[in-house]
Parts: C-alpha cells; structure tokens; sequence
C-alpha cells in the first residue's frame, strides 16, 4: 500500500516552523529540502502568501542557527569521507542534488579534501566494497565502474589499476569508453 501524500492545509508561520523543527530534528536538511517539504504541505505554495510564509520561516530559521547550508554541506562532506569513503565528484554530486550552491559546495569538498590523498580514499574504498586485485577483464572493468560511481577520477584509478598489473591494451579501451 502506497503512502498517502500529506494534506495541504493553511498554516500559520507559527504552525509551519513547528512542523520545520520538528523535520530539522529528524536529520539534518538544506533550504531546498526543506522548501520542497513546506511547497508539499502548504496548501497555496504557488501564491504570493505562500512564498512569503515560506520565506519567512526559512529565514526565521536561519537566525535561529537551525539552518544552515555551510555547516550542512561541511558536515555532509566529511561524513561521506570518512564512512562510506567515497571520492570528491560523488560528493559534489549528491550535494548537488540537495540543492546545496556551486560556491558552498567547492568550498565544503575542498576544505573536507584537504589533506586527503586520492588514491589511499580509493584503495579504502575498494576495501570497503570487499573488492580485490582483478584476475581477468572483467573483474577489471567492474572495479574500474565501481571506482566511477565512488567519485574518484581516472588518474586515481588508472594509477590503482597499473599498480594491479592490468594490461595496458585494457586499461587504455577502458579511458576510451569512459570519456
């Protein structure tokens, strides 16, 4: 059985920013996460008053210090790093997808990168996947799609995959599929 779409009522600015600390207490959210949440209560998002009851409870959160896309954006990227070990461009994207700004996004994936070398994240990251030195092109190929979706660019798995003794023949077929 499918889940039932909130219903879309009138609310008070008082009404919506109970409702937006209570979702803000579940986990942490963006503007535009959050904006999309109020567009799919309120029941008159698209009108004058509804924007403006929108805008006045973000705003009203972001005084309050409980909303914050920097510090939601830093906190995310080392997260990501550390746990799931994935790389910079998988990071960039899923904050894209959250609807976190170009400027915030650099700034947060930089400041959470610093430091870091690429290829120790990846090889962590393999470990993580339990994947292994490949035995033949297959085994090869799929490391090298896991490596893309994990973030981390050619040169970092080239350099894994060169250190693993895959044919060079191989690897080159593979950069030419990839770009």
């Amino acid at each position: 059985m499918p889940f039932s779409r909130p219903k879309k009522k009138s609310y008070s600015e008082d009404e919506l920013y109970e409702y937006a600390v209570g979702a803000l207490a579940r986990r942490m959210r963006t503007v535009a996460e959050l904006k999309r949440l109020f567009r799919a209560r309120v029941e008159d998002a698209e009108s004058e008053y509804g924007k403006t009851l929108i805008e006045l409870v973000i705003r009203r959160l972001k005084d309050r210090g409980y909303l914050n896309d920097t510090q939601y954006a830093a906190y995310f990227s080392s997260l990501r790093r550390d746990n799931q070990k994935f790389g910079r461009q998988r990071i960039v994207t899923d904050l894209k997808v959250k609807g976190v700004h170009g400027d915030v996004i650099d700034k947060a994936v930089e400041a959470a990168f610093e430091g870091v070398s690429e290829e120790k994240q990846a090889r962590e990251y393999l470990r993580r996947k339990r994947m292994v030195k490949p035995k033949d092109q297959k085994q090869t190929a799929r490391i090298f799609r896991q490596l893309m979706r994990g973030g981390f660019g050619n040169k970092t798995i080239f350099s894994i995959l060169k250190k693993w003794d895959v044919d060079e023949e191989f690897l080159s077929e593979l950069d030419s599929q990839s770009a």
